[in-house]
C-alpha cells in the first residue's frame, strides 16, 4: 500500500513554518474515490458521474506516535451506484472541496470493482492519514 501527502499540502506547511505564510484550514474535508491512483503531485483519475460525489469526512486528533496518524472517525458511504457502475477503485483522497479544489492526502487500497446496485464504504478507522 502507497499512502501520500500532495505536493500542494506539503509547500502549504512549508510556507506556514519557514516562511511565515497564513494558513487556513479548509471548513470542511471531503474524500474521492480514484480509479487510478494519484500520486504527491496530483493527477490520478477521480470517479466520475453513475451517482458519484465526494463525501465529507471527518478527523480525530493525530496520534503522538511516529509517525503521527489519523483515520476516518465515521463510515463513509458513497451513493449507491447507477448503472454503469463506478469500475475498479484503486485509491482515495481527501480534498478540500466538495468538487475541485486541492488533493491533500492520498492512499492506495485493494482494487474492488463496484457495479450496479453496489454501495463503496469505508468503515470507521479504515483511511490513514500519515504526516509522512
Amino acid at each position: 500500500m502507497s499512502a501520500g501527502k500532495s505536493t500542494y499540502a506539503s509547500k502549504a506547511v512549508l510556507d506556514c513554518w519557514l516562511r511565515g505564510v497564513g494558513l487556513t484550514a479548509p471548513a470542511a474535508v471531503y474524500v474521492g474515490l480514484f480509479t487510478v491512483a494519484p500520486s504527491d503531485a496530483g493527477g490520478g483519475t477521480e470517479v466520475v458521474g453513475n451517482g458519484y460525489v465526494r463525501r465529507p469526512a471527518s478527523f480525530p486528533a493525530p496520534t503522538d506516535e511516529s509517525p503521527s496518524t489519523t483515520s476516518n472517525a465515521f463510515d463513509i458511504l458513497f451513493p449507491v451506484q447507477t448503472p454503469a457502475g463506478y469500475g475498479e477503485i484503486v485509491a482515495a483522497g481527501v480534498f478540500d472541496a466538495l468538487s475541485s479544489g486541492h488533493l491533500l492526502y492520498w492512499n492506495t487500497c485493494d482494487p474492488k470493482t463496484y457495479a450496479e446496485g453496489d454501495q463503496v464504504k469505508i468503515a470507521a478507522g479504515g483511511l490513514v492519514v500519515s504526516e509522512d
